[in-house]
């Protein structure tokens, strides 16, 4: 492994992702926090949901009561007058149902005179979840959307459908007092109502869409999942105000001033990724090809891919993308590729991402390790792990979705 370009992609992994950290961005939201003359309560979701919670209470000083619902291994501590509750992710479980029970409670018998300060981020489709069927019904449908390959705007056009909580409802329940909404954004282009299914957003899309969806990917449904797909969702919210925090793109523009400083020339290809993470890896060592004999350059690339499940392994979409371009950058002595997702948690691992350079693929086949298998397994995990190519942060406690990069480091690395 070249441990200078895997120290450079450390470096430029902290640097972006400590600044697009929710804590400021959450307090700037809050100068334009008005509640009402009634109670104000806090509702936070998804997996930066303690932090942007403990960012808000720290600057009101307190609230009337509130919820956290994010992810295992997420509260970092107890926030006073706030219940933190950990749930299922990216599949929802009881412990999803139960919070978001506790949240809909809280709400419950609202005036006019109060305010919800709602908090949401990504992750919040599996962890914000009240079934409209039953639980493991709707766990089925979650992994068959997950193996699927459908990308996240699809994946939430079908949820929303069959949750109580989707697609604005969260929003109608806490009528008629006045909702607040903060929101880091973790979807390519920011669409308020597919960010973690849209709780507190009127619902853009259409039965004729979601029905379109489940004929796509050959959902296996029950009739009465069928039949939830063909009722409409809430289009109009007056209750509702809503301000995005942070995206992608501030991600994509954190990591280029990193790698800037480390002087790579950046160069962000995109900050709309959306294609399978294998193609992405592959399309990303394909210009390191093209570029092997340049140096000191950084491509970026933010979004996020999506993985077809064919196997039976472990790994997430950030790992199998860099594992993937591994054999395009085998032997180019100051190249890598390492992707990184902004939570810290790459689909059902202790792992953010994954990093290779020009000796991961000699490393792989001194071990015995079949690259294809792997892939073909979605395994990407365990061969990593084998060549030290993981990527563990923790949970980072914000969550904007993804960046790669593709680095060529100076010409004497070697």
């Amino acid at each position: 492994m070249n441990q200078k370009l895997r120290q450079d992609a450390d470096t430029i992994i902290q640097k972006s992702i400590q600044a697009v950290l929710p804590d400021e961005a959450v307090r700037r939201a809050l100068a334009d926090f008005h509640p009402g003359s009634g109670r104000t309560l806090l509702v936070s979701v998804g997996k930066a949901a303690w932090q942007m919670a403990r960012a808000a209470a720290d600057t009101l000083g307190q609230v009337d009561g509130g919820i956290v619902i994010t992810k295992y291994g997420h509260v970092r501590g107890e926030i006073p007058g706030v219940e933190s509750c950990e749930a299922g992710h990216p599949v929802p479980d009881e412990n999803s149902f139960a919070a978001t029970g506790k949240a809909l409670k809280l709400v419950r018998n609202l005036t006019a005179e109060d305010t919800v300060l709602f908090l949401l981020s990504g992750g919040g489709s599996a962890l914000f979840e009240m079934p409209l069927i039953p639980g493991e019904e709707l766990q089925d449908i979650t992994r068959q959307l997950l193996a699927s390959g459908a990308n996240i705007v699809e994946m939430n056009t079908i949820r929303k459908r069959l949750s109580g909580v989707k697609g604005g409802r969260f929003g109608q329940a806490c009528a008629p007092a006045q909702v607040y909404s903060i929101v880091l954004s973790d979807i390519i282009g920011d669409p308020l109502d597919m960010i973690a299914s849209g709780p507190a957003c009127p619902d853009s899309s259409t039965c004729e869409e979601a029905l379109a969806i489940a004929e796509k990917y050959h959902l296996q449904l029950s009739a009465g999942a069928r039949h939830l797909l063909t009722q409409e969702t809430p289009k109009m919210l007056d209750n509702v105000t809503t301000q995005i925090t942070g995206s992608v793109r501030a991600l994509c523009n954190a990591a280029a001033k990193a790698c800037a400083a480390l002087g790579y020339i950046p160069m962000v290809l995109t900050d709309h990724l959306d294609c399978e993470a294998r193609e992405a890896g592959r399309f990303l060592a394909d210009i390191l090809q093209t570029r092997k004999g340049n140096s000191g350059i950084a491509f970026l690339a933010g979004g996020e891919t999506v993985v077809h499940l064919t196997g039976h392994g472990l790994g997430g979409r950030n790992q199998e993308l860099a594992l993937a371009a591994a054999p395009g950058i085998a032997g180019i002595a100051n190249a890598a590729v390492f992707s990184v997702g902004s939570d810290g948690t790459d689909g059902p691992t202790d792992a953010a991402g994954g990093y290779v350079d020009g000796d991961t693929m000699a490393a792989l086949q001194a071990q015995g390790i079949d690259l294809e298998a792997v892939l073909q397994d979605n395994d990407a995990y365990h061969a990593l792990e084998a060549v030290g190519g993981l990527i563990q942060t923790g949970p980072t406690g914000t969550n904007v979705n993804d960046v790669a990069v593709a680095l060529l480091g100076p010409a004497n690395m070697c």
